[in-house]
């Protein structure tokens, strides 16, 4: 019996991947699965179209239960405004989109509401302090190290997804004001 290694398996899949994905709908989604005897799978995924967010210096604030924030720079690759409207984790059922606000030295966070805006060709920093994105009662230990997968939700119904890498922080120990 001939079996074919995964070296050779995997760009074949990665090429079948790209011209079924060059056919698909503009917002559709392409899967390919491939199995070598023996080797276990492989599953490549990708998306019809460009991603309309990069996420650069993504980072997660470790935690062992409770709340804790993720971070990073969304950089909008399109001509077009873009807006995050939600995210998810998988080590948080309830998680929100935050911006800290400030009176008289004291600072709040809250949701932001409507989301997170980014120009076309813009940025929008997540930061300590700022805008970010709050994991409101983690379930799973953040720690130092792990790499977090997350979600984010367009306003169009799109999705990006990125991993963020847990780091230790002390700061940015804003009060949660919810129902503002």
């Amino acid at each position: 019996m001939s079996t074919t290694p995964v070296n050779r398996i995997l760009p074949a899949a990665l090429a079948a991947l790209l011209a079924a994905g060059a056919c698909a709908a503009p917002a559709g989604t392409v899967t390919a699965t491939v199995s070598a005897t023996g080797a276990g799978s492989v599953t490549a995924t990708g998306t019809a179209t460009a991603a309309p967010l990069s996420i650069t210096d993504p980072w997660v604030k470790t935690a062992r239960s409770g709340m804790s924030a993720a971070f990073a720079t969304l950089v909008n690759t399109t001509g077009e405004p873009v807006t995050v409207v939600a995210a998810s984790t998988p080590v948080s059922p309830s998680v929100e989109l935050h911006e800290v606000v400030g009176d008289g030295g004291a600072t709040t966070m809250r949701r932001k509401q409507g989301g997170f805006a980014i120009p076309a060709g813009g940025r929008h920093v997540l930061q300590p302090g700022g805008d970010h994105i709050m994991l409101m009662d983690v379930r799973t230990a953040v720690e130092p190290g792990a790499e977090v997968p997350f979600t984010l939700t367009l306003k169009d119904g799109r999705t990006v997804s990125f991993t963020a890498v847990a780091k230790d922080f002390a700061g940015a120990n804003e009060s949660y004001a919810p129902h503002e």
